[in-house]
């Protein structure tokens, strides 16, 4: 049995891939962490648990969060991670981690990443940005032999995936992308905030963070490799009083191909990728239909009129957008079918 410890396992990550763990096959959680909630049960910070995950969670101090562990997910803010993953590998951990920590392969893309979000641009781990990798496992090839991925960010997977097929296949202009993201209020975190206290958030939306998203850096990079041309999107991110849930609507500009034509690539590009669904404008899509899963459902459609590419983007942001993810890179880290463990429709309504 892969033996898990989960730091941060008061918050909606940590729970997020408690419940996972929960009914995986193949793992057992050793040791749940955090700063908040310490001495308390899990299933007394999240009543659902009862009877489930009766853990105490510990301090990042106590003794057995220095027991071995297999794997290690880091479900914390960036900064984090980077000071302890080191340290894990070294015990004979494999380390996941939620934070922009490990999403970049070199000093100077983190540098440029964290100089973006008005971070220390120097990193407290610099060795091991040569072993990460970007943990999107429908773009890179991850597997037993890898040590540490940087599980990608929530608006980023939706992104990413939604533009993947179109910019590898070179059919749009890299400078013409615009991505336009609504999320539910769960992206916000547990931690309270006025602005997303019940009489803020009811009835109301809002665009953020204008100025700049940490998520764009990622999204340029990645998107970025699989073309020949740098990307520059145009980015815009909002929240909706829904609870969880992304709705990316992605644009660019078209080199002459029509539906059909763009159903194919997008098809062709994910035959092997068995948690991304496309579809054509026909299908009726929202976000009720990958709610609590780790699938992202792609609409592919051309506007033929301003030959635009339209591509609309559905993921859960705590399950494919975070958890859902996380475990699937752990599945492929242990040699394991990358769907063991999430491959299960959601709930409706």
């Amino acid at each position: 049995m892969i033996k898990a410890k989960v730091v941060g396992a008061g918050g909606y990550g940590g729970v997020g891939i408690t419940e996972l763990l929960l009914r995986h096959p193949e793992a057992q959680i050793g040791c749940l962490v955090s700063l908040s909630d310490t001495g308390r049960k899990m299933s007394d910070v999240f009543p659902h648990l009862r009877g489930f995950c009766d853990d105490v969670i510990v301090s990042p101090d106590d003794p057995k969060t220095q027991e071995p562990y297999d794997v290690v997910f880091f479900s914390t803010p960036d900064g984090v991670g980077m000071q302890s993953a080191e340290e894990e590998i070294g015990r004979g951990a494999k380390v996941i981690d939620y934070s922009g920590d490990f999403r970049f392969g070199t000093v100077e893309r983190y540098a440029e990443y964290a100089n973006f979000i008005g971070r220390d641009p120097v990193h407290k781990a610099p060795a091991l940005l040569n072993e990460t990798v970007y943990g999107l496992p429908e773009l890179h090839d991850i597997t037993d032999a890898q040590n540490i991925v940087g599980n990608p960010g929530c608006f980023a997977v939706s992104c990413i995936l939604g533009l993947a097929p179109a910019v590898a296949a070179g059919i749009i202009d890299p400078k013409s992308i615009i991505c336009d993201c609504k999320t539910g209020v769960s992206g916000a975190g547990k931690k309270p905030n006025a602005a997303f206290h019940y009489p803020n958030r009811y009835d109301n939306m809002n665009a953020y963070k204008l100025a700049g998203h940490q998520h764009v850096v990622e999204i340029e990079q990645e998107l970025g490799l699989l073309g020949e041309d740098d990307v520059q999107i145009t980015f815009t991110a909002q929240v909706v009083p829904v609870c969880r849930g992304i709705m990316s609507c992605l644009y660019a500009s078209l080199d002459g191909q029509d539906s059909e034509q763009v159903l194919e690539i997008y098809r062709e590009f994910n035959r092997n990728n068995p948690f991304i669904r496309v579809q054509d404008a026909g299908t009726p899509a929202s976000i009720a239909d990958i709610r609590g899963t780790n699938y992202c459902n792609l609409t592919v459609d051309v506007d033929k009129r301003n030959n635009r590419l339209r591509v609309i983007s559905h993921i859960d942001n705590l399950m494919k957008g975070q958890a859902g993810n996380a475990l699937q890179n752990m599945n492929l880290m242990f040699g394991l079918d990358s769907g063991m463990g999430l491959a299960f429709a959601g709930q409706y309504p």
